[in-house]
């Protein structure tokens, strides 16, 4: 370095000059101004900070509105006599609430335990825990310690539901960070009892149990409170991984999990070291495999036909009183934690049940129909969808008369293979498919008890039930009514306001519709001067068809909606066809049941119930209350009735279908030291056979057809009822005997058998009853002093008010009228194609058929 003096001074001048001292003061400017820039950064970066602190608090639920209460909780439905018959949850609803007091300590300190150590000392937040975790993160780079307190994971799962959709760190963040906010506000309003009980009753716990009482009945079948210290924390290690620590599906995994959960209750000094030790011992996996087997043997997940039906009336109700949306009706029934009062009686229930199960009540020759459905996605990536009705018209091509009926499911499969071999050739891969076979015939029953509207017992179709929520013939199902229909929509108008009375005659002869086709008897043969009685009791379709006549179809239609019925055209809009025809019922064919779509089981059965009720209709009912989660009446379910017919007109026609019963078309159907009244029906192809009959007691409606509607076998004509009978008889057992009571209003009187007028001498005499205000007042003119052309033998059937079964009227069960109790009972010379409602107005084909003797005599084909 040079100090000499020449470069001294040339230093010192460097220092002084003008240059250098601006240099210098640039370099102090800068320094400050960047002093400063930071400062304004810091102040910006604070406020910016605080702003977005302010924002993410301000955007936080209010605490005063969030509802710590898990959501979620399992409906129960009851029989009539309160016992659970189901539970219905959602896949993430099967809670089943209990108190803090319910549950053991030993379950409350193991949660505590291994999920928040210090939750009886903490704020809300556990601040140890966060730096815990962090530094964990920061050294590790594992951030798979969580921090989140009990009262933080309540908030989580029962305020925050939507977290499982977060997308970004931002959004993850900020429901944290309000998370940690609102935990420190609840916990200042409310105490630790109460959030620890809340969060007990809302953790997975795997296998579809929410909540420690639900997976106590899961893993263990027993109450939690029954709970011992090894099974309490089995159940506390399952939380932090539902899936992992799945005792049943994992049970090694959660064997080392719960060794954790013991070794924290033992450091946190909840248990001795000799509890410790004993727990472990504890062979907790063994009863939880037994548990399942006994779960898989007793548990039934597939709702039956009468659930099926009820849970659609709940919604239905919840949506119509209630005012909810389908979505939220829906949710509040599977997720509510509702009490539902079923009308269900499951004495009745089982019987119908273990009728419908056993082979012996049906046919041999039983055949399947197939259902299918197959979804592909062909080799372009499209998906295509194939149907039964495109695998059928796929094998008419190699026999027109291909069907999709077939002596074995085993049969079924075989063109179900094929037709599958044919459209996966091209490369397509299969992405759902559908193969069900059901047994045909089918049949459908109902159950109701007529005093109440309330439907006792309900099946929906014979075989297996392979799902929930499937083709309900008793109430989804339309079917044409046969010869049922003449009691409702002619006689019941006829006696209650047209004066008519069972005496009343008809010329039963040859007759036509307005347009000239024939109304035919089923035996085409015509028994001249006929009562309302004798044509009730063998199905007399000239007779019915003239009486409709008289009431006018339109009156009939009007009686046919008082009684219920809701599938009827009325001849407006909502009654046109594809092809803009538009269809009404009230024509002369509804008299023989020829009508637009048919009816259901069920509201024919409630129809008939009303007739059985003195006249009175009642709305069919399948629950009598639903109670809310915290046992508020939600809706009551009363019965409301309606008079349809007078008392007088119901007991006439009871009194009348008990001749059906007892001499008529319907014999099979007596049941020993009971009262029975009811009518048989047939369509006129065969396609559909009914028989509705009621006691004092209950009401009860049987069909049977093919799902496809096509025509019965000789050999499927009957048998139906013979399963109406071996039912009620099941269901009346040890129930007094009772008749069914005749009302003041209706008085005895001995009438001329065939005139149906006041007797001369040499009339045949018979008894009716009579509505007091329609008792003939005029004498018979005709039989005067001809008594020697008649062999009436009235002795018998004083009581019955009918005719004897042996005399001309052709009533004995082994004449003409084909009323013999081991025949066919067949209602209708009208096509009444159960899903065709084209031929409803064709006067062709609106005969009936009911027939009690050999079927290959009386067929009727056209």
């Amino acid at each position: 370095m040079n100090y000499g003096k020449k470069s001294a001074a040339q230093k010192r001048n460097s220092l002084i000059s003008r240059s250098s001292m601006m240099g210098k003061r640039a370099r102090v400017s800068f320094i400050r101004l960047l002093f400063v820039s930071l400062i304004a950064l810091c102040i910006g970066v604070t406020c910016l900070g605080i702003g977005s602190f302010k924002g993410v608090i301000d955007n936080a639920p209010d605490v005063n509105d969030i509802d710590i209460m898990p959501l979620g909780y399992a409906t129960f439905l009851y029989d009539d006599q309160g016992n659970q018959i189901r539970k219905l949850a959602a896949p993430d609803a099967n809670r089943l609430p209990v108190t803090l007091e319910q549950i053991p300590v030993e379950l409350q300190h193991a949660v505590v335990a291994i999920e928040d150590e210090r939750f009886y000392e903490h704020n809300g937040i556990d601040v140890r825990g966060i730096l815990r975790a962090g530094v964990k993160a920061l050294t590790s780079g594992d951030f798979s310690e969580g921090a989140s307190t009990i009262t933080q994971q309540l908030l989580k799962n029962n305020v925050f539901t939507n977290w499982t959709s977060e997308s970004t760190q931002l959004e993850r963040f900020t429901r944290k960070f309000q998370e940690q906010y609102l935990a420190i506000q609840v916990e200042k309003k409310t105490d630790k009892d109460t959030i620890l009980e809340n969060y007990l009753n809302t953790i997975n716990l795997g296998a579809g149990a929410y909540g420690v009482q639900a997976a106590a009945r899961q893993y263990f079948d027993k109450d939690v409170w029954d709970l011992n210290l090894s099974e309490c924390a089995t159940l506390a290690g399952i939380t932090q991984n539902p899936t992992k620590f799945n005792p049943i599906l994992n049970p090694d995994s959660n064997k080392k999990r719960r060794k954790e959960v013991l070794q924290h209750m033992l450091d946190q000094n909840y248990i001795t070291e000799e509890q410790y030790k004993e727990a472990l011992e504890d062979d907790v996996y063994s009863r939880i495999q037994a548990a399942q087997e006994k779960h898989s043997d007793n548990s039934n997940t597939i709702y039956t036909y009468f659930e099926d039906e009820l849970t659609d009336q709940i919604i239905n109700d919840l949506m119509n009183i209630k005012g909810y949306t389908k979505t939220q009706a829906t949710n509040l029934l599977y997720s509510g934690g509702l009490k539902v009062y079923t009308t269900q009686d499951s004495a009745i229930q089982n019987i119908l049940d273990e009728e419908y199960t056993d082979p012996s009540n049906f046919p041999d020759q039983t055949q399947y129909e197939l259902d299918f459905a197959l979804t592909v996605t062909d080799p372009e990536g499209n998906q295509v969808n194939y149907s039964k009705e495109m695998l059928q018209l796929y094998f008419q091509n190699e026999d027109p008369n291909f069907d999709l009926l077939f002596d074995s499911p085993e049969e079924g499969q075989t063109y179900v293979d094929r037709y599958k071999e044919n459209i996966l050739a091209d490369g397509s891969k299969i992405v759902a498919e559908r193969v069900n076979f059901a047994p045909q015939p089918q049949s459908s029953m109902s159950v109701i008890d007529q005093h109440t509207g309330y439907v006792k017992a309900l099946i929906g179709g014979r075989g297996e039930k392979t799902a929930s929520l499937t083709l309900n013939r008793a109430t989804d199902t339309t079917r044409q009514p046969g010869s049922t229909f003449k009691i409702v929509s002619t006689y019941a108008p006829a006696l209650n306001e047209k004066g008519m009375t069972l005496a009343t005659t008809f010329e039963d002869e040859p007759y036509t519709y307005p347009d000239g086709s024939p109304v035919n008897n089923s035996t085409r043969s015509y028994e001249g001067t006929t009562t309302i009685r004798t044509a009730i009791q063998n199905s007399v379709n000239v007779v019915a068809v003239k009486c409709l006549e008289e009431v006018t179809p339109d009156l009939g239609l009007k009686y046919l909606d008082n009684f219920g019925f809701t599938t009827l055209a009325h001849g407006t809009e909502a009654d046109k066809d594809a092809n803009g025809n538009i269809w009404s019922d009230a024509n002369l064919a509804t008299a023989l049941g020829g009508i637009t779509k048919g009816v259901t089981n069920v509201e024919l059965c409630a129809a008939y119930a009303s007739i059985a009720n003195s006249g009175n209709y009642i709305k069919p009912i399948y629950y009598t209350k639903i109670l809310d989660h915290n046992g508020n009446v939600l809706i009551e379910n009363t019965s409301v009735e309606r008079s349809v017919i007078k008392e007088s007109t119901a007991y006439l026609l009871t009194s009348a279908m008990e001749d059906v019963v007892k001499y008529g078309t319907g014999t099979a159907c007596q049941l020993d030291n009971m009262a029975v009244a009811g009518k048989t029906g047939t369509t006129e192809a065969y396609n559909d056979v009914w028989f509705v009959g009621y006691t004092p007691y209950y009401t009860c409606a049987i069909w049977s057809g093919y799902d496809n509607n096509e025509k019965l076998p000789d050999y499927a004509r009957k048998y139906h009822r013979n399963l109406w009978k071996k039912v009620m008889t099941r269901i009346h057992e040890g129930l007094p005997q009772k008749d069914f009571e005749k009302p003041a209003s209706v008085e005895k009187l001995s009438i001329c058998a065939i005139s149906g007028l006041l007797p001369r001498a040499g009339c045949p005499v018979t008894t009716e009853y009579f509505d007091v205000g329609t008792m003939p007042t005029e004498y018979c003119e005709e039989h005067f002093y001809d008594e020697s052309s008649y062999d009436y033998d009235t002795s018998d059937q004083t009581d019955s008010s009918s005719t004897d079964t042996s005399d001309a009227e052709n009533t004995d069960t082994s004449d003409a009228e084909n009323t013999d109790t081991s025949d066919d009972s067949t209602d209708g010379t009208e096509n009444t194609d159960g899903t065709d409602g084209d031929n409803t107005g064709d006067y062709d084909n609106t005969g009936d058929t009911d027939d009690g003797g050999d079927d290959s005599q009386y067929q009727i084909d056209y």
